[in-house]
This record gives structure tokens, sequence and C-alpha cells, in this order.
């Protein structure tokens, strides 16, 4: 019972964060704290939020956003390619 108000506070807190998405940990009998803590955090690190509050943090011109893809896109290449010898 205390455990599911203190997940249901912690889920309201990252819901006014996440106004699109609303995560909803089911928890099962006898369920530990932490171990239903760390399938919200799994769930809500899927969602890509932070990733995106990041993004948004600062303004970015297009042009950046194209040239840091293209660096990310042959780092990727080259560690790939380097695997495959």
């Amino acid at each position: 019972m205390i455990l599911k108000a203190i997940l249901i506070i912690f889920a309201t807190l990252c819901i006014i964060i996440v106004t699109e998405f609303m995560i909803i940990i089911n928890i099962k009998e006898n369920e530990s704290i932490d171990k239903a803590l760390k399938r919200f955090k799994k769930k809500f690190e899927r969602t890509g939020v932070l990733k995106e509050l990041r993004a948004r943090s600062y303004f970015e011109k297009p042009s950046i956003t194209r040239r840091s893809e293209k660096i990310k896109a042959a780092y990727k290449q080259t560690m790939y390619a380097t695997d495959n010898y």
C-alpha cells in the first residue's frame, strides 16, 4: 500500500515533466520498491523524454544539427568498419 503511494507520487512528479506520456507501473505482490522503481526508470528512459528535453534546452540552428548528424553517422560507420575486420 505504501509502495503504491510512493510510486504514484513519483509517477505524478514525472508526469508533470512528461505531459504527453502517462507511465503506469503495475506493482506485483511482494515486489520490492527497488524493482518497481527500476522498471519505472526503464520505461521512462524508453520514452525519450530526457533526450528531447536536453535537445530543446537551447536553440540549435538546423545546419548545425545536420552537421552533427553527419559527424555521428561517419563515426558510426568507422566504428562498424573496424568491428568487421
